[in-house]
């Protein structure tokens, strides 16, 4: 970031005159038309920009564009600099003639090269997020934690209080599972099937569709260990022999005879032996995994859509290389999904408590869920024995159903986030769709699909138009990395559909308003640019890794960014960051959003195994075409109102 000292002649009181030039840090494709804003206090128009490389060739020049509107009573001006970006190298661009305001050194290059580090990044994340005896040694990870989960009780879920606190003593169940493995769910300890199966859904499909780069054929991010690794925990979180699922390991709440995760700040493996029997920490040393419900009943439909589709997926992408793990997953699969509660009362079960991760939506996630089993059955030469239903047809209808009601009850919806998968659901129905040659009668056809998925880019779009950085979803809101990353992905999901590029610019502009094409100017994931969060609340970073940007940091992270939810906390054995104390992004607030990378801001810097998730797809649809099962020509592109 550099404060301006004067933009241009034009500027009439130099001393107080800011500009500041953001731009995607990661990167533009050599070629493409790129964009970078103009942010400043006084009025710019026709101050005059050049894209300069390191070495000080300038390679573009113009005349900022447009006034794009005020983000800020400081900051009422935001133009955009329009420029094609050139050959591969690296480069800034300076407004003015001093130059008044420089933004930070970007590459150009090809889109592997821009997009394959950050993949790696995100790999490295998950690496270091593991948890139990398949840790990866890496420059934050020296131990194991959680050993202790290979043999623990299980319990009842207990009733909680608004803050979370249950009352008196968890119900034992006297039923020992091995619970070990699995992803930390954030920045804490804790282990839900509520988000791991939204990240290991998404790893898979990348597997699937990007081998290139999700997959095999990758030298440095191939997910392939990783999506079976979070599988294989999920498997043990599902009892196939009883029907029993259990949804939780940990506590982020206790009470005041119990210490819960949230309570202390420490590395995992300190956890096995804390508190030397103490009683306050029992539930830290051996903590407990909660059932769902008795063997054999409902599931709340939005886990059991979710783990079906999970375990539908890792038949599709394992049935060849590890056929005997490739049809226990399509086994449970089926059951799995025969067991969704389809009439769900109250609050769906996600986590205790529930506004941990208070998701109302279901009918998205048994799309999803339906659509990968029909997919599968698609894939399936020789089902395994005893499938309820070995028909991809069955659960095509039961896909287009829940499509279909998923419209009536939630209109467009949002598309690809924790809270609403129907963004991929309807991707992933289109493509099973087509595979089984767009069979009529069906409650939603292909075109009511690529319909849906394009009315929520129309609604994307106009909020974008709303705001001076082109964004697509509100930055006063939650979640706004993983939203931004999720838009990016419906954009080219959409224009691979309809196989044209009425979405492709904005796809670009969306995922650059995460890596830095903001007001703040930093990007929101972890090791990607060259501003990131340096004090995340991540405990092992803060307490091993770098608070400064140097080596090492929990690279590929991607925090919950902007919101109009200012947190605070300091636990025992934080380390302060950052180091001397303030928020040097204050003055890029706007009347509601707001940002502070401080590792007591949770609700800005905690990172997440599922607001990494869409980050990855987001990258590989920027480097290249998927490769998902054959699909017929496209039809044309359906048309939108407002």
């Amino acid at each position: 970031m550099v404060v301006c000292a004067a933009l241009a002649p034009a500027v009439a009181d130099a001393k107080t005159d800011e500009a500041y030039v953001r731009v995607d840090q990661l990167g533009y494709p050599a070629g493409s038309s790129a964009r970078g804003y103009l942010m400043a206090t006084a009025p710019q128009a026709g101050a005059r920009f050049v894209v300069r490389s390191t070495g000080g060739v300038v390679a573009a020049h113009g005349s900022v564009g447009k006034l794009l509107g005020a983000w800020s009573r400081r900051f009422p001006y935001v133009y955009a600099i329009d420029f094609t970006a050139p050959a591969a190298g690296r480069y800034a661009i300076e407004v003015g003639a001093q130059p008044a305001a420089k933004s930070p050194a970007f590459p150009v290059g090809t889109p592997a090269s821009i997009y394959d580090p950050a993949l790696a990044n995100s790999l490295s994340f998950y690496d270091n997020e593991r948890d139990g005896p398949e840790f990866i040694p890496s420059a934050l990870r020296t131990a194991p934690g959680h050993l202790n989960d290979e043999h623990a009780m299980t319990y009842l879920t207990p009733r909680v209080n608004e803050e979370g606190e249950f009352k008196g003593e968890l119900q034992s169940l006297h039923q020992w599972i091995d619970a070990a493995g699995g992803w930390w769910d954030a920045g804490d300890y804790l282990k839900f099937v509520q988000t791991t199966s939204y990240a290991v859904a998404l790893q898979l499909i990348g597997v699937r569709d990007f081998p290139l780069q999700m997959g095999g054929g990758s030298a440095r991010s191939d997910f392939t260990a990783s999506a079976r690794f979070g599988l294989e925990w999920l498997l043990r979180m599902w009892d196939e022999k009883t029907r029993t699922l259990y949804y939780q390991v940990g506590i982020g709440a206790g009470n005041a005879h119990t210490i819960s995760d949230h309570d202390i700040w420490r590395l995992p493996q300190e956890d096995d032996t804390y508190g030397a029997g103490n009683p306050l920490y029992r539930f830290i040393r051996h903590r407990p995994v909660f059932r769902a419900g008795p063997p054999g009943s409902p599931i709340s439909p939005n886990l059991a859509g979710r783990l079906a589709a999970d375990f539908a997926l890792c038949f599709q992408v394992f049935h060849q290389a590890r056929p005997a793990f490739a049809d226990r997953c399509l086994l449970a699969a089926e059951h799995v999904y025969a067991l969704a509660d389809t009439h769900p009362t109250g609050h769906l079960l996600t986590a205790i408590p529930w506004d941990f991760y208070p998701e109302s939506e279901w009918r998205d996630d048994l799309t999803l869920g339906a659509a990968e089993l029909a997919l599968a059955l698609q894939s399936a030469t020789s089902p395994p024995a005893g499938l309820p239903h070995t028909s991809a047809a069955y659960y095509l209808a039961d896909a287009a159903h829940w499509a279909a009601e998923y419209k009536h009850s939630s209109g467009a919806g949002e598309g690809l986030n924790l809270y609403d998968v129907s963004g991929i659901a309807d991707f992933e129905l289109v493509l099973a769709l087509r595979a089984a040659g767009d069979p009529a009668g069906l409650q939603e056809s292909e075109g009511d699909l690529v319909h849906a998925l394009g009315e929520k880019l129309v609604a994307a779009e106009e909020q974008a138009a709303r705001d001076p950085f082109g964004f697509g979803f509100p930055w006063a809101a939650a979640d706004t990395t993983s939203h931004g990353d999720g838009l990016s992905v419906m954009a080219s999901e959409y224009d691979y559909l309809t196989g044209g590029e009425e979405y492709a610019a904005q796809s670009r502009r969306w995922l650059a308003n995460v890596l830095g094409a903001n007001a703040w100017g930093t990007s929101l994931i972890v090791g990607d640019g060259s501003t990131f969060p340096d004090c995340i609340q991540h405990q092992v970073a803060n307490i091993v890794g770098s608070l400064d940007g140097g080596e090492p940091v929990l690279a590929g992270a991607a925090v919950e960014g902007p919101s109009n939810e200012p947190s605070s906390g300091f636990l025992e054995g934080m380390r302060p960051c950052p180091v001397g104390g303030g928020n040097v992004f204050a003055r890029f607030d706007s009347g509601q959003a707001r940002y502070e990378d401080n590792m007591e801001a949770y609700s800005y810097t905690e990172p997440a195994i599922d607001l990494t998730a869409s980050s990855m797809l987001a990258f590989s649809w920027q480097v290249a075409a998927p490769d998902p099962p054959e699909l017929l020509a496209p039809p044309p592109a359906p048309q939108f109102g407002s």
